[in-house]
């Protein structure tokens, strides 16, 4: 057998994952949540994240290796995320990574995290199609090549979609992590309450933008204490999901292209992913169980690298908390 581990130690999620190092299959993706130590602060304490994520790393290694059916000795090449992330907890993720390639002599990968959001996908073979990465950091739309290669379109100007959803169920008082308790909430309210003016609406270009729309729901909740919860929350999520799709099918006509990948935590959506299936477009979408950060995703990435002909890279590599999409390539040296 021969296995690829991936670890992701981005922000607050501890991912270990396990994969075929020939189909790609995913045979374990273990995450140990930070929720009860973050809860109380209603964000991500980047010093707490990082000391959660040297407690439980081995944990997570060993739970995963079980799961998978795997050994040490079926390991053939070992992948972590180098950046964007929170610098102290990218390094405990990355540094654990590259102990275990050189005690193994195993080839080491670093990626960008984009990238594993994009692989989870399982993207290979599907030629050229727009892609959407929606997470609590980043809204960015591109065309991807069927190579690999990819051409940004737009991207956050301010707020991306996740971090809008989190600052939002926070106003509403929700508990952390916020992005995921303000959807379960918007299931229960009308999504047409509250007709939130939908952001950079008449825009040529492909960027997003959520600030405003976050600051109208503060506004709206300040004028407005007795709002019904569940109402403000629907009718943020619809106006957030018709920005996002009404954007990713302008470009599709712009650029005649009907394939849509769409990856990140947002793309766990329900709403998001009930409006793309009404789209008219080929929507490519991961499970909900990668669409969150995790370490199989990184794997899944780094599979290429670690079994065919291009280098690995340096195991003196060292983590880049604001490495952008552009420079993503700096990833692997």
């Amino acid at each position: 057998m021969r296995r690829l581990v991936g670890v992701d130690t981005s922000c607050d999620d501890t991912g270990v994952g396990i994969v075929d190092a020939g189909d790609g299959s995913v045979l374990a993706n273990v995450v140990l949540h930070q929720h009860e130590t973050h809860g109380p602060f209603g964000g991500v304490v980047p010093e707490r994240a990082s000391r959660e994520h040297l407690d439980r790393i081995d944990d997570a290694f060993a739970r995963a290796l079980q799961e998978s059916g795997s050994t040490l000795g079926d390991l053939v090449g070992v992948a972590a995320t180098r950046g964007p992330g929170l610098v102290g907890a990218l390094l405990v993720g990355l540094s654990w990574a590259k102990g275990l390639a050189f005690a193994r002599g195993l080839p080491f990968a670093a990626v960008h995290h984009l990238d594993g959001h994009v692989a989870s996908a399982a993207v290979d073979g599907i030629g050229r199609a727009l892609c959407l990465i929606a997470s609590g950091g980043h809204t960015l739309l591109l065309i991807r090549e069927a190579d690999g290669a990819a051409r940004p379109l737009g991207a956050s100007r301010d707020d991306a979609a996740g971090e809008a959803f989190d600052k939002v169920a926070r106003a509403l008082g929700l508990p952390f992590p916020g992005g995921p308790a303000l959807a379960r909430l918007a299931q229960e309210g009308d999504p047409d309450a509250f007709p939130f003016t939908p952001p950079l609406r008449g825009q040529s270009g492909y960027d997003f933008s959520f600030s405003g729309l976050k600051t109208a729901v503060a506004t709206l909740l300040e004028r407005d204490p007795e709002a019904p919860a569940a109402d403000v929350a629907a009718s943020f999520e619809r106006t957030v999901v018709r920005s996002l799709v009404g954007t990713i099918a302008r470009a599709a006509r712009d650029f005649g292209l009907d394939t849509v990948i769409v990856a990140g935590g947002v793309a766990a959506n329900v709403r998001l992913r009930e409006a793309l299936g009404t789209s008219g477009l080929r929507v490519v979408l991961p499970p909900p169980r990668l669409a969150t950060d995790n370490g199989a995703m990184i794997a899944m990435a780094a599979r290429a690298r670690l079994t065919g002909p291009e280098p690995a890279s340096d195991l003196e590599v060292d983590a880049a908390p604001y490495l952008p999409w552009a420079a993503r390539s700096e990833a692997t040296t």
